[in-house]
């Protein structure tokens, strides 16, 4: 069961005594947010917005609709990091998951004794709360176990979709890599970034699955679309407009760089980076976008979809040169 901080909601509106406020997280908690909101009202008696928004994480706090809303302080609900704010107007309040990994983890631990010696725990932001019993269990069956330290808005132990480096800083020190929680979208760029073993421990069907096969079938899939840019004449670099994603400047070294090896190139601005909004741009080859390193490898484009290391990658290939372990890195942007 997920279970918001709304001790700490309510400490900052008692602070800031603000006139209204909104709400926003991943869309399985927006039933949830409308029974903070409803608290809200009920307690404090302002007016509280959920936003409806797709919310990915801390890079996509949809900051433009709480201004468009006249809202004093935002929210931003269940994607915790190490920092508790990010402005004057955005707050980070923590939703923990009270799932338990006992039997999962035990489960590992019994089954793979003897095949990995040294594992390093991760998950996510709803999880961070279970990795201390996790490295108690695996610890009593003889493990080594080794916590990554986070490092800019991660926590130890903690993984976006896009940033690593709990992981990446000690896989020359494990075997294998296990990620808890039900989610191939943060335990996939763990095994493309580091090429190691790495698992997914789902707590809801106790059971834990290698995701490394899987990893690679995304991984084949951003090769093939480097491959397939490589004849592109004109390039269109997508600049994301959510505030997280706003890489302008990144868009335009990448725009100077193609249009020195001969590329024509055109910048766009979207929002929301889909298949059928690129469909509407003519004349358009292939497309890099500098947004979210995951839209390009997690989603279907009938054109090809590039993300910066790819977009680095293609570089390297209009250069005459090699490309092996484009993705290895600590931070896909």
């Amino acid at each position: 069961m997920i279970r918001i901080d709304e001790k700490r909601i309510f400490e900052v509106i008692e602070e800031r005594r603000p006139r209204s406020v909104a709400l926003n997280g991943a869309e399985a908690l927006i039933p949830r947010l409308q029974d903070v909101a409803d608290h809200i009202t009920e307690k404090a008696g302002i007016e509280a917005y959920v936003i409806g928004d797709t919310c990915w994480g801390s890079c996509d706090l949809n900051t433009h609709a709480a201004d468009m809303l006249g809202a004093d302080i935002l929210f931003s609900v269940g994607h915790t990091v190490a920092m508790e704010s990010f402005g004057e107007k955005v707050v980070m309040i923590n939703a923990y998951d009270d799932v338990s990994f006992e039997k999962v983890t035990e489960k590992f631990a019994r089954e793979m004794k003897g095949r990995y010696k040294s594992i390093s725990l991760l998950t996510d932001s709803q999880h961070l709360e279970q990795v201390e019993p996790a490295r108690r269990i695996l610890e009593s069956y003889g493990y080594s176990v080794i916590i990554g330290r986070g490092k800019g808005q991660l926590r130890d132990a903690q993984v976006f979709g896009c940033e690593f480096y709990p992981a990446w800083n000690v896989q020359k020190k494990v075997d294998a890599y296990l990620f808890l929680g039900q989610s191939q979208f943060h335990s996939a760029s763990v095994a493309m970034s580091t090429e190691k073993p790495t698992f997914m421990l789902d707590p809801y069907f106790e059971e834990y699955t290698q995701v490394n096969e899987f990893a690679q079938g995304l991984q084949k899939r951003a090769i093939l679309a480097i491959y397939k840019a490589l004849d592109a004449e004109r390039i269109g670099i997508i600049i994301g407009l959510k505030e997280g994603q706003f890489a302008h400047v990144r868009a335009l070294e990448l725009k100077k760089e193609l249009e020195k090896l001969g590329k024509k190139v055109q910048l766009i601005a979207l929002t929301e980076v889909t298949n059928d909004r690129v469909q509407i741009f003519k004349g358009i080859d292939a497309f890099i976008q500098v947004a979210c390193p995951r839209i390009a490898t997690d989603n279907h484009f009938d054109r090809p979809m590039l993300s910066v290391p790819q977009a680095l990658a293609l570089i390297k290939l209009l250069k005459k040169e090699p490309i092996e372990d484009f993705l290895k890195m600590q931070h896909w942007l």
